[in-house]
């Protein structure tokens, strides 16, 4: 038995299909398949039922697959621990970002970490929260930003800012004449919202269910880009919501538009987050240091009321 051959296995595992899990492996089907099959072999066991389609596993392959992964991420610490030993900081370093802080934080600290850590081979990419929990606990990224508190035991969680949310409030609206908003003022009804899947969209459902109990409200109007709900607002269709960072790169004309909260303001809060037993600890301390170090300049709030970015219940 071979630390090869489970990861072979765990690939088919997650891809349920012998070509699709051989090209993330690198490694040709034939190769793959024979690996698995002589672990099979001298288990005298089946992993996978080959008749189902897609593949299945048999019940005791669902077994070895648990004990699989144990034994591959255990193994795949061992480089980290004695990186972590020298104070090592490179290598490659997988990193999930939720869209509604990805365009604005991103080019903030990038830049920056690129050049302070040259030898970090930095992988990025765009994850919905749900998507960044599960990719934490199967082991396919390192860390995570995020909206949190996620109330996930399996996650360790390291605060970067609190963002205020800010109004966008378009000339026709009934709250246009104000100088600031009130959390009560709100109407759900009102408010242009981003599609399902962002976090952002919950916290402000979370806002409004805050101070009324209407639990019927419908979104007749959603999108996936906060340019867009900006252009839309400015047609008169409704205001909306934007996290602070978002205004900043506003021209002057629409920052006409933006009406911010009394105090406390509503905010969320935006975490470095990374699982339990990660030991890349060197690296997300570097990443984290990097990001305070260009964040502080931009935004230092702490009067604000922390939303939450679970789902809002209906």
């Amino acid at each position: 038995m071979t630390i090869t051959q489970l990861k072979y296995v765990l690939a088919v595992a997650e891809y349920q299909n012998f070509t699709i899990a051989s090209e993330h492996c690198f490694v040709t089907q034939p190769t793959l398949s024979m690996q698995i099959q002589k672990l099979e072999d001298q288990l005298d066991a089946k992993i996978f039922n080959r008749s189902k389609k897609p593949i299945q596993l048999t019940e005791i392959g669902k077994k070895i697959v648990e004990q699989a992964k144990i034994i591959v991420d255990e193994s795949n610490r061992i480089t980290d621990i004695v990186d972590q030993q020298k104070g090592y900081i490179g290598g490659e370093f997988k990193l999930g970002i939720i869209p509604t802080v990805m365009p604005t934080l991103l080019p903030m600290f990038l830049k920056t970490f690129i050049n302070k850590y040259p030898k970090v081979n930095l992988i990025i990419e765009e994850l919905t929260t749900e998507d960044i929990i599960k990719k934490l606990n199967d082991g396919h990224i390192d860390a995570a930003i995020a909206a949190t508190p996620l109330e996930n035991e399996s996650i360790k969680e390291r605060v970067i800012y609190y963002e205020p949310f800010v109004g966008f409030v378009p000339e026709n609206h009934r709250m246009y004449s104000n100088k600031t908003l009130n959390p009560e003022e709100l109407e759900l009804d009102d408010i242009l919202l981003l599609e399902d899947g962002h976090c952002f969209k919950e916290s402000v459902i979370n806002l409004c269910r805050a101070f009324k109990n209407d639990t019927t409200s419908q979104f007749h109007l959603e999108s996936g880009s906060f340019n867009t709900l900006i252009k839309l607002s400015k047609e008169g269709l409704g205001m909306t919501l934007l996290p602070y960072l978002q205004t900043l790169d506003l021209n002057e004309k629409d920052r006409k538009h933006l009406r911010e909260f009394n105090l406390p303001a509503p905010a969320r809060e935006v975490s470095l987050i990374y699982h339990k037993s990660q030991l890349k600890i060197q690296l997300v301390e570097a990443l984290k240091n990097v990001i305070d170090s260009v964040v502080r300049g931009e935004i230092a709030f702490n009067d604000v009321k922390i939303l939450s970015p679970l789902q809002a219940k209906k």
